[in-house]
């Protein structure tokens, strides 16, 4: 009661914890060269402040685009079990650098995330170690089939994650009874990764007969991927649960997957939007491996044209890190999977620029979309109330993007040498600049859970 007496006060003074003077800002309006005050990790005046308010803390934003708190639904982060390859304090420290402010965290992990227990390990390690706010997928799967309903409830909780392709153990749920019953258990939107497990397993032969990673789009072609998304769609509509699919990667999918926007969400990724097969592999090797697979033109034109139509709703990044040593074992023995969280925004700014989409459609799919989508609570938007999260960008910086750069425990990028023009400058959390001029702030991490309106046993924290 103290805080929020103390938070009535310093409203009725005009003094603000952070000001952010002189931005452009992506409001729910458009964008307008406003002020933003905020007080305890919320934002709670917009407009022109800067001669009647005064602040601990002040950021001049002249010349920046102020955009809502980007948020990264689709990270793998690797703790506990892989932590040579990523941790939380890394992989979230290497996303506030790339102006993100909040990830969600897959549970292909070591244990995996399957149980409550699980959920509140990672839970306790995030706590005072996660530069920017988290939260955290159970994996679905035919071991915890009768639990799922009440741990998508759970605090921290993003929701339920279905692998029916390219994963291991009580992972893999690829059998269609299997699936139903995941189907059946819970209501909050069921996140898929779709590829066709039995087509994959026919199909290795070609990877391993050739040992080139030239030829993994053709091993995990592009029916792999429709079957399975055909055959969860069809399982959703029949058992009446929401769907979101991840990664999209193909031409078809898109297709099919207009004609059932009612009750389905889709992602795409900057990896399938930028890199290019055969270009990639002959540049990148395994470096640019991943499930599923970057494509050829034709299937890269056909994701741009489903953003622009609105058939995408979400931009995760798949952060997906191996070292360099793993990635250097000869194919198909080498591991799928690149960085992505801290490259996401620079790599889609610069689409940006050269007008591939526009920065409110970017705002759209990775703050609003994302807040829409998965009903997270005081996020998503710059609006009074809403959670201060701040991504400001210069969309005329010019930038090289190095290995050096990267904050992630293996230390590279597949856009090491690429230049792109707009940059993350500052990052602000619930109100907190974690990152200012392109550097970490010396203060101690600041990620909490992240709420979600369907989560009935989320704290709350008090309005104001």
């Amino acid at each position: 009661m103290r805080d929020l007496n103390d938070t009535v006060l310093r409203l009725t003074c005009r003094h603000a914890d952070l000001l952010v003077c002189g931005g452009t800002v992506l409001t729910p309006n458009g964008a307008e060269v406003i002020d933003i005050a905020c007080i305890a990790g919320r934002i709670i005046a917009m407009g022109d402040l800067a001669g009647s308010w005064t602040a601990e803390t002040a950021i001049a934003a002249s010349g920046l685009h102020v955009l809502p708190g980007v948020i990264d639904s689709q990270v793998h982060f690797r703790e506990p079990g892989q932590t040579h390859k990523e941790t939380l304090a890394s992989g979230t420290r290497g996303a506030v650098l790339g102006g993100v402010t909040a990830i969600f965290e897959m549970p292909n992990t070591q244990p995996l995330t399957l149980y409550q227990r699980d959920l509140e390990d990672k839970m306790h390690r995030a706590a005072g170690r996660a530069w920017c706010d988290y939260a955290f997928y159970i994996g679905g799967s035919a071991a915890n089939t009768q639990h799922l309903a009440a741990l998508e409830d759970l605090p921290g909780c993003a929701g339920i994650k279905v692998f029916m392709g390219s994963s291991f153990g009580d992972l893999l749920a690829d059998d269609d009874a299997v699936l139903e019953r995941i189907l059946c258990q819970g209501s909050r939107r069921l996140a898929v990764h779709a590829e066709d497990e039995a087509r994959l397993r026919q199909r290795r032969a070609i990877a391993e007969a050739s040992g080139d990673v030239r030829q993994h789009p053709i091993w995990r072609d592009e029916r792999s991927a429709l079957m399975a998304t055909e055959r969860i769609v069809q399982l959703a509509a029949k058992t009446g649960r929401r769907l979101h699919i991840l990664h999209v990667s193909t031409a078809e999918e898109m297709a099919y997957l207009a004609q059932h926007k009612c009750r389905v969400s889709v992602e795409v990724l900057p990896h399938h939007l930028t890199l290019c097969a055969p270009e990639c592999y002959q540049h990148l090797g395994t470096l640019a491996q991943m499930n599923p697979p970057v494509r050829d033109r034709r299937h890269q034109d056909a994701l741009w044209q489903a953003v622009r139509t609105g058939v995408v709703d979400v931009l995760g990044s798949d952060h997906a890190p191996h070292t360099l040593e793993e990635k250097a074992r000869p194919y198909p023995q080498s591991p799928s999977g690149m960085t992505g969280v801290q490259t996401l925004l620079p790599i889609m700014l610069d689409h940006v620029h050269h007008a591939r989409l526009s920065l409110q459609r970017l705002v759209d799919l990775t703050s609003s979309g994302p807040a829409r989508i998965f009903g997270i609570e005081g996020k998503g938007r710059i609006a009074l109330g809403y959670d201060a999260d701040l991504t400001m960008v210069d969309l005329h910086a010019r930038r090289e993007i190095s290995n050096r750069w990267i904050a992630s425990q293996c230390g590279w990028t597949p856009y090491d040498g690429s230049r792109v023009i707009g940059w993350p400058i500052h990052t602000v959390v619930r109100g907190h600049v974690v990152v200012r001029d392109e550097e970490l702030c010396d203060a101690l991490p600041q990620g909490q859970p992240v709420r979600f309106l369907e989560s009935r046993n989320a704290a709350q924290p008090p309005c104001l």
